[in-house]
């Protein structure tokens, strides 16, 4: 397994070391910024820093207003407060005037595993992908944090940033340049394409290696942005593999596979297994059993690869 890393402090620390260099950043935070990690710019500039307590919406309308006047605001909080209680007004004071804010989501997806399904964040991905304007970021790993918020604070417009709480294995170094809608070749293969998101990354490239030992090549696509998504990476995969996995810790409607089904919907079709939560509410419990428990192995990665290649046609009988 690779080093492991907090993206959360990744963060922190980029977002301090953006602010020393750019005085039009802001930071907003809902009473959690030693768990988003925005402490560190707080205690460096107190007087750019605004801590709303424990309201979302009005921290957003907030953002918005700041930006309105120039500066770039980085609103902090769970992801499942941002997407879900601040919804309301990233739509109107954010997204439909399609101003400069930057909303960073912490505790993507079940990594706030024991806190169970009302802090867990599996539906993110779906709310900010279905609002006009708003680009859709989820980070893989700490340097790829790191680039990603260095890259958007020169990008004009909204967008939401998805971190997991918890440190994970790290693939990028720091040569690793973020690029927003570019997906990445992490490993060719011609049998079939896992299409990946966030942290799966590292069970989705085990999930590789198993299959080769079989004689199944496999085509890594690591998907950083799922809005503006890179449909030339998926069409280009679609015709030179010809069968897709989509694998996302979010529920499997409106994320991910919900992304790659529709650039194949209307170019090259493709057979498309989809691995997620289930549409079910998740329970408390250890981060990597919960992974497990819903359907995000290393194993349940190989049988979907298996499944989708034999809906391909290819003649063997994958068990």
């Amino acid at each position: 397994m690779n080093k492991l890393v907090s993206m959360r402090e990744s963060y922190g620390e980029t977002l301090l070391e953006l602010g020393k260099d750019n005085p039009d950043i802001v930071v907003l935070d809902c009473d959690v910024a030693h768990s988003t990690k925005t402490i560190y710019f707080a205690k460096q500039f107190p007087d750019r820093f605004f801590n709303f307590g424990i309201q979302e919406a009005n921290m957003m309308d907030a953002a918005a207003g700041l930006a309105s006047v120039g500066l770039i605001p980085f609103a902090n909080t769970f992801s499942f407060l941002a997407t879900l209680r601040a919804s309301e007004q990233i739509r109107t004071s954010v997204a439909y005037n399609n101003l400069n804010v930057k909303i960073i989501g912490s505790y993507g997806g079940l990594s706030d595993s024991y806190d169970g399904a009302s802090h867990q964040s599996v539906f993110d991905l779906a709310v900010m992908r279905s609002m006009p304007n708003i680009s859709v970021v989820v980070a893989t790993d700490a340097v790829e944090t790191k680039k990603a918020v260095r890259a958007i604070v020169s990008i004009q417009g909204p967008i939401y940033l998805r971190l997991c709480r918890n440190e994970v294995p790290v693939f990028f170094d720091e040569d690793y340049e973020f690029v927003l809608g570019r997906a990445n070749v992490l490993r060719q293969g011609s049998d079939l394409t896992l299409v990946v998101t966030g942290i799966l990354l590292e069970r989705t490239m085990s999930a590789a290696e198993e299959l080769a030992r079989e004689g199944i090549e496999c085509r890594v696509l690591q998907v950083p942005t799922l809005k503006p998504i890179d449909s030339e990476a998926i069409i280009k995969a679609s015709e030179e593999t010809g069968a897709l996995v989509a694998i996302e810790e979010h529920n499997i409607i409106g994320g991910l596979g919900s992304a790659v089904a529709e650039v194949l919907g209307s170019s090259i079709p493709a057979p498309l297994e989809r691995i997620g939560i289930p549409d079910v509410f998740a329970e408390s419990g250890d981060y990597n059993q919960l992974l497990d428990k819903y359907g995000m192995s290393c194993q349940d990665i190989v049988r979907a690869a298996k499944a989708v290649l034999k809906r391909k046609g290819m003649s063997k009988n994958y068990s």
